[in-house]
C-alpha cells in the first residue's frame, strides 16, 4: 500500500471514530429537547407506517409463506409470532413497502427504517431491560450516523439509497444499546459497511418487490456487525474505504463529520403525505395545489408538462405493473395525482380502480429536468407543473418542497397523527400513540413493546 493510499484509510479510520465518540456522548447526558421530540414523531410516523404497509396483500402474502422462526415476537400488525430478528425483518419490509416512511433529504434516503428495527430488535434480544432513555439516545445516534454517511455519499448512479449506508446506523444502535464502549461503536460502524446489500436501481424501476428486502438486509447487517465487534473479531479498520468510499460511490469525509455534535441532520428529516417515491411528491403537491379549487377534470387535458430537478430523472419510466413500479414512475404518479384525490396506500394498487385510469392518462404527462431547479438542490427538491387544457388555456404553478419537509410545512403531532388514522385507524392510532409516549421514561422498552394493544392485521 503506498503513503497516499495508507492517509486516505487512515482518514477513514478517524472519520468513523469521530462519529463513534459523538454517539458515545449521548449516555452521558439526556438528550436536548429538540431531538427528544423529533425521535417521538419520528417513532410514531414509522410505527403507524410499518403496521399499515403489514397490512398490505403483499405483505400478508409474504408473511403466509415467511418460514418464521419459533419466538414469542410478534411484528407489528400480524398475528405471527416469531424470533426478534425475523420480526425486525419484517417489520423492516412493511415500513418501506408503502414508501410513506419518514426521510432525510440531505441524506437522500430513509435513516429511520434502517435505524428503528434494529434498535428494536437489539432491545429485544439483550438480557438486561433497557430502558427508554437508552432506546431514544441510540435511534437518535444511529439515525444521525446513517444520515451522515448519506450525506456525504455521491452514489454511483446505478445504486438505489436502500440497503448500503443506513446499515452504518443500525450498527450504531444495537453496539449502543448492548453496551459497546468508543471502540467498539467504532468496529461495528465499520463492519456493517462490509455486509451490506447490492441495490441496483434498475430493480426498484422495473418493480421488484426484492427492493423492500434490502432495509432489512441492512438491519441484519447492524446485528450481525454488533456481534461482530462484540466478539472481539472486528476493529475499525477502514473497511467503508473499500465499500461505500470505492464500489457504492464516493464519501466526502469533510461532510461525514462537519459541525458533528453542532448541527443535526436527525432535526432536518421530512415527512411523507403521499405513497410514492419522494421525488415525486413536490409534483403531486403542485397538481393537487392546482386541483383544489378547479372546475375541470382530467378529460379536459390536453398536456402536462412537468419540470423537476435530476434526482428524480430515474423516475421518467412509463408504463409499470407493480405498486412498487408505480411509486417510482413520475408520469404514472402525476397522473394518478389528476384522477384521485390522494395517493395513498390503494391509490397504486394494480388491482385498484385507479390504476387503469392513470395508465391510460400518463401518455399525456411529459417529464424533464431543469438545470435551474437543479441548482436548488439539496436544500430544495423544486418542481413546476404546467397543464394545457384542449379549449387553449393554460395554467402552472411550483412548489419549493414537498410538503412535510423540515423547510415547507414539516408535519407536527397532529398531522401526522391523522395521517396515521387514515391508515390504520383510530384505536391503533391511539394505542401507538400512548406507547411512543410512554416509550422515553420507561423502565424496560422490550415489555412496553410486548404490552402494547395493536391489532393484528388479520383483525383489523
Amino acid at each position: 500500500m503506498d503513503s497516499r493510499s495508507s492517509f486516505r484509510l487512515t482518514e477513514h479510520m478517524m472519520a468513523v471514530d469521530a462519529l463513534s465518540e459523538s454517539v458515545t456522548a449521548l449516555r452521558q447526558h439526556p438528550l436536548p429537547e429538540s431531538l427528544d421530540a423529533r425521535a417521538g414523531l419520528l417513532l410514531l410516523d414509522l410505527f403507524g407506517v410499518t403496521a399499515a404497509g403489514s397490512r398490505t396483500p403483499e405483505l400478508r402474502e409474504l408473511t403466509r409463506h415467511w418460514a418464521a422462526d419459533k419466538g414469542e415476537t410478534a411484528p407489528l400488525g400480524s398475528d405471527v409470532h416469531t424470533s426478534a430478528e425475523t420480526a425486525a425483518v419484517l417489520d423492516s419490509i412493511a415500513s418501506c413497502c408503502l414508501e410513506l416512511d419518514e426521510g432525510n433529504k440531505y441524506a437522500s434516503g430513509h435513516p429511520a427504517a434502517h435505524v428503528v428495527p434494529a434498535a428494536v430488535a437489539a432491545t429485544r434480544l439483550t438480557d438486561a431491560p433497557v430502558s427508554g432513555q437508552t432506546f431514544v439516545s441510540a435511534v437518535v445516534g444511529g439515525y444521525e450516523v446513517a444520515a451522515r454517511f448519506g450525506y456525504a455519499l455521491s452514489r454511483d448512479d446505478r445504486w438505489h439509497t436502500h440497503g448500503h449506508w443506513g446499515a452504518t446506523g443500525a450498527a450504531a444502535a444495537t453496539a449502543f444499546i448492548w453496551n459497546a464502549d468508543t471502540d467498539g461503536i467504532a468496529a461495528a460502524i465499520d463492519a456493517s459497511t462490509a455486509l451490506i446489500h447490492v441495490a441496483p436501481w434498475a430493480l426498484v424501476l422495473d418493480g421488484s418487490f426484492a427492493r423492500n428486502l434490502w432495509i432489512s438486509g441492512a438491519v441484519r447487517a447492524g446485528l450481525d456487525a454488533a456481534r461482530l465487534s462484540a466478539a472481539g473479531l472486528v476493529r475499525n479498520t477502514g473497511a467503508v474505504e473499500h465499500t461505500l468510499g470505492d464500489i457504492v460511490g464516493h464519501l466526502d469525509l469533510e461532510r461525514l463529520t462537519e459541525d458533528l455534535g453542532e448541527r443535526w441532520l436527525t432535526l432536518e428529516g421530512y415527512t411523507k403525505r403521499h405513497a410514492s417515491c419522494s421525488y415525486t411528491h413536490t409534483a403531486v403537491d403542485t397538481v393537487q395545489s392546482l386541483r383544489s379549487h378547479a372546475t375541470w377534470t382530467a378529460d379536459d387535458i390536453e398536456q402536462v408538462h412537468v419540470r423537476t430537478h435530476s434526482l428524480a430523472k430515474p423516475l421518467f419510466g412509463r408504463h409499470p405493473t407493480t405498486r412498487l413500479g408505480a411509486m417510482f414512475s413520475l408520469p404514472f404518479v402525476v397522473s394518478a395525482a389528476l384522477i384521485a384525490d390522494s395517493i395513498d396506500s390503494d391509490t397504486l394498487d394494480p388491482n385498484g380502480p385507479t390504476f387503469v385510469a392513470a395508465e391510460r392518462f400518463s401518455d399525456r404527462v411529459e417529464v424533464n429536468v431543469s438545470a435551474g431547479l437543479d441548482a436548488l438542490l439539496p436544500h430544495r427538491r423544486a418542481a413546476e407543473v404546467s397543464i394545457e387544457f384542449q379549449n387553449g388555456e393554460r395554467i402552472s404553478a411550483a412548489t419549493p418542497n414537498p410538503i412535510g419537509d423540515v423547510d415547507h410545512f414539516p408535519l407536527d403531532y397532529g398531522a401526522i397523527h391523522r395521517k396515521l388514522v387514515r391508515l390504520i385507524g383510530e384505536r391503533d392510532t391511539t394505542a401507538l400513540a400512548d406507547m411512543v409516549e410512554q416509550l422515553p421514561s420507561c423502565d424496560d422498552v422490550a415489555e412496553l413493546l410486548a404490552s402494547s394493544p395493536i391489532v393484528s392485521a388479520n383483525t383489523a
